[in-house]
């Protein structure tokens, strides 16, 4: 069974703790075997690589290494300020995310 998160590819999210603590960042993709997540320009680490067809010069790649899920929170697009996450059915029956502090739904 796939674990369920409040967070998904795409959405916009604030770094809870640890070295880039307050900086936001777009989710680029969900690991949930890991609980983890990569955030464009978050947790960047220092790769170093051997010349090849994509990189013919070789050498230190700065490149996003996964963070954990527990360290960040999404970020509500209406207002732009981090927002716990709920889930709610609508009329049709259809399960969507809302945003606790103002109610509206998370597309």
């Amino acid at each position: 069974m796939q674990k369920k998160f409040n967070i998904r590819k795409g959405d916009t999210v604030l770094v809870l703790s640890g070295e880039y603590k307050g900086q936001q960042g777009k989710v680029l993709e969900m690991k949930t075997k890991s609980d983890r997540a990569l955030v464009e320009g978050i947790n960047l680490v220092s790769k170093h690589t051997k010349p090849n067809a994509k990189n013919p010069q070789g050498g230190i790649v700065k490149k996003e290494a996964p963070i954990h899920v527990s360290n960040l929170m999404l970020v509500d697009p209406a207002t732009g300020k981090p927002t716990r996450v709920g889930k709610k059915r609508t009329e049709a029956g259809k399960l969507v995310r809302y945003s606790k502090k103002t109610g509206e739904e998370i597309k």
